[in-house]
């Protein structure tokens, strides 16, 4: 769906607006918007775009998890999302909640998942078309996916605790005053009940926006791998396990390693910080 100037491992899960645009009526994709702020999809967006909400969407609202099977099945059917579409994510801040999107749908299965190279911003910085009008698809069949794949792409704390004690690949994506344990968030945005500040013992921090371009789209293969392999910490088969507040920022950086680099055996801890700053007993490490 786009050539591959930047010598990504898998080209294939990336889309560029000039595609995008030229296929918008294709039957066999679906357009996805899913963004930080969810107010965002109403003031306009891509035509034919329809719009998951991170938290309404794909979050149980009582426990701390994700939506059943059964949910996400019904998400897919009123979307007019099959087994066989594939999906095309973007959204603000650089992908970083498309890329959380496309997380989740892999954690239920969901093979054929893309994004939009740039994102929302990019997009209407370059003055493409967009819209309000709300599209609406006819239903689909979509089978309960058999399970969630959450030994397969997700990390536990239990997990993230060992391999912080085996000294593996931990990478925490957080900006630097989170992981030196200055702030408890994110600058600009309010305190969300984690007590303590500081990382994972053995935690390597790499801010997830390391990862993109000053347009939002993303940094070229041999610019990630000097990030991430060279100078980071992701070494050979490694098993690496990345994390942030709640799982969102390291989705971008889980598709990075994933997709755009190749890397196997990649694994989003989503309970991050949010649970391992309120968790007793758990170690933790201030500073650089």
């Amino acid at each position: 769906m786009s050539t591959n100037p930047a010598g990504y491992a898998h080209p294939e899960a990336l889309v560029d607006a000039d595609w995008l645009e030229k296929h918008l009526q294709d039957k066999d994709i679906r357009v996805v918007e899913s963004n930080e702020d969810v107010l965002l999809y109403d003031t306009g967006h891509i035509p034919g775009a329809v719009h998951i909400d991170w938290r309404a969407d794909l979050q149980d609202p009582v426990i701390r998890d994700y939506i059943t099977p059964e949910k996400f099945a019904e998400l897919c059917m009123k979307n007019g999302i099959a087994p066989d579409t594939t999906v095309i994510f973007y959204g603000d801040k650089a992908n970083w909640w498309s890329c959380y999107a496309l997380w989740a749908f892999r954690l239920f299965g969901h093979e054929k998942v893309k994004i939009l190279n740039g994102g929302r911003d990019k997009w209407k910085a370059d003055g493409r078309p967009m819209t309000r009008e709300k599209p609406g698809y006819p239903r689909t069949t979509y089978p309960v996916p058999k399970k969630r794949y959450d030994k397969e792409i997700r990390a536990f704390a239990d997990e993230a605790l060992a391999q912080s004690k085996a000294k593996k690949p931990l990478i925490d994506v957080r900006s630097p005053g989170e992981f030196k344990g200055e702030v408890t968030h994110m600058p600009e945005y309010p305190q969300e009940g984690v007590l303590r500040g500081g990382h994972i013992p053995g935690a390597t921090s790499i801010p997830w926006k390391t990862a993109a371009n000053d347009d939002n789209t993303f940094k070229s293969a041999d610019e990630l791998r000097e990030i991430y392999l060279e100078k980071g910490p992701v070494k050979g088969g490694a098993e690496t396990i990345v994390y942030c507040r709640i799982g969102e920022r390291s989705s971008h950086t889980w598709f990075v390693l994933t997709y755009l680099l190749g890397v196997g055996n990649v694994r989003n801890y989503d309970g991050s910080w949010t649970e391992w700053g309120n968790k007793v007993g758990a170690p933790i490490e201030k500073g650089a």
